[in-house]
């Protein structure tokens, strides 16, 4: 396997850690834990799960030049989802669709192929949109860890790694 090849499944095993280590936190949400608001300027726990749970599948569209509209049908689409199994089982059925698109490209594709998101002026390449979406889980893994930390939730750095 080549370099390039190399670095696209280190990037994708990194992005298989965030939504493992993401899922094991969303397994511990108790039901009085849904509404937690850090600040009222700030998504609540439940729309910071689902914006998490949908990242690889809403960048996954924005990579393949959907509209607004369309993205944001996926951004939305967990609206008044509570229920632990389906979350998770959304999150790695997203994954699994990210990771196949992103195997599926040829290596020029990944390397030279630009799209451009409905929001921006320039495009990105595709290897340039993996990047994101690896730094997008874990910014909001983050969040989500620091969340249930302060909930009292009994956490340690250790399980972002397991």
């Amino acid at each position: 396997m080549n370099g390039t090849l190399q670095i696209r499944d280190h990037l994708l095993n990194e992005l298989e850690t965030g939504v493992r280590t993401g899922a094991s936190l969303i397994r511990l949400i108790r039901s009085e834990d849904w509404s937690y608001r850090p600040q009222e300027n700030m998504r609540s726990l439940v729309e910071l799960v689902h914006h998490f749970i949908q990242i690889t599948a809403s960048d996954l569209a924005i990579m393949q030049e959907k509209g607004e509209a369309e993205v944001g049908l996926v951004e939305n689409s967990l609206s008044g989802t509570q229920d632990i199994e389906k979350l998770e089982a959304t999150l790695w059925s997203n994954f699994e669709s990210y990771k196949a698109y992103i195997k599926g490209l040829s290596e020029d594709d990944f390397l030279n192929r630009s799209t451009k998101a409905f929001y921006m002026e320039h495009g990105h390449l595709q290897v340039q949109w993996q990047i994101e979406t690896v730094t997008h889980v874990f910014h909001h893994r983050s969040q989500l860890y620091n969340y249930l930390k302060q909930q009292d939730h009994e956490l340690n750095f250790f399980m972002l790694y397991a």
